[in-house]
């Protein structure tokens, strides 16, 4: 007889992972749209806790399906995706794996920053065809350039501890500033972007912050300036970003996320001053482990009572 707890598994995870979350629960594994909705109509009763991600979460008519559901988890620090008044209604446990992949996140964003700043992806391309630097525009200096963070979370501070090492000015907006931060606060995005010669977005996902990147804001951002998004597509108005891009009225643009995925944004595809990944910031080796060793902290501690780890 098996007395593991059930667990329903949303999102892609390798096999390995899937073997090391087997040895302490009955999981049944459903990545796609199809094999979601089978398991919730023939075992939703049998599932006392889930695991997704924010991007995709959890519907409410699929908590109404599991009368014993008692906690949910996203792998990763989003959580957009969860019901949460649903849940806490049920009184259903939720939890987090912010921190597990900040330092990856951070990293990715840099990575983009430099990337369309110093434009590696065209150079790259003008060094195959054997073009030589004579021929090419001097692309500007990182270093030196005021870094405006929306958004001054576990992830924006460590965006904003990567800029020290490049001499980089930082400005932030939140919603309210934050305690023992040195960096300058700006009380309005549109303020900050005016500031700023590079824009990186780390802020929440949802409707608070849909389409806040917009028109205005891109301008205020200027012919000279830069946007990176790392926190989702939802925030920035594509459309917007692509006339902008188009017309020139900021220089360029790295975007490891936006608004059509996991199909790619068409109206972007054919600019040259757009560096474009498949939402792959948040992923390494180091970093899905580490958010799998915090799902089943997550879990272990629930259901020895003591509480989950790192709550909602």
């Amino acid at each position: 007889m098996n007395d593991k707890i059930a667990l329903l598994i949303l999102n892609s995870l390798s096999s390995d992972h899937q073997a090391l979350i087997g040895q302490h629960f009955d999981i049944v594994y459903a990545p796609t749209h199809g094999e979601r909705a089978a398991a919730v109509a023939a075992q939703g009763a049998r599932f006392r806790a889930v695991l997704t991600i924010g991007v995709i979460g959890i519907t409410p008519e699929e908590v109404a399906a599991m009368p014993a559901l008692e906690l949910v988890c996203c792998m990763g620090a989003g959580y957009e995706g969860l019901p949460l008044d649903v849940l806490r209604a049920r009184g259903i446990a939720t939890a987090n794996g912010a921190g597990t992949n900040d330092d990856c996140v951070a990293d990715h964003a840099f990575g983009l920053l430099i990337g369309i700043v110093r434009g590696m992806r065209q150079l790259d391309i003008q060094c195959r065809a054997g073009v030589w630097r004579e021929e090419i525009p001097q692309p500007p200096n990182v270093s030196g350039k005021k870094l405006g963070i929306f958004g001054l979370g576990t992830i924006g501070q460590k965006i904003a501890k990567r800029a020290y090492g490049f001499d980089m000015p930082v400005g932030y907006h939140n919603r309210k500033p934050r305690e023992a931060v040195d960096h300058r606060y700006f009380d309005r995005l549109l303020a900050l972007a005016h500031w700023c010669d590079v824009l990186v977005c780390a802020t929440p996902g949802g409707p608070a912050t849909r389409h806040v990147i917009d028109a205005q804001v891109l301008d205020a951002l200027g012919p000279h300036g830069y946007l990176i998004n790392i926190s989702r597509g939802s925030v920035v108005d594509t459309e917007a970003l692509a006339a902008a891009l188009r017309d020139k009225r900021i220089a360029g643009a790295g975007l490891d996320v936006y608004e059509s995925e996991p199909r790619r944004p068409e109206a972007l595809i054919g600019l040259d001053n757009v560096l474009l990944t498949p939402h792959m910031a948040g992923w390494s080796p180091e970093a899905t482990q580490a958010s799998v060793d915090r799902f089943l902290a997550n879990a272990e501690g629930h259901f020895a009572g003591r509480g989950v780890v790192s709550p909602i």
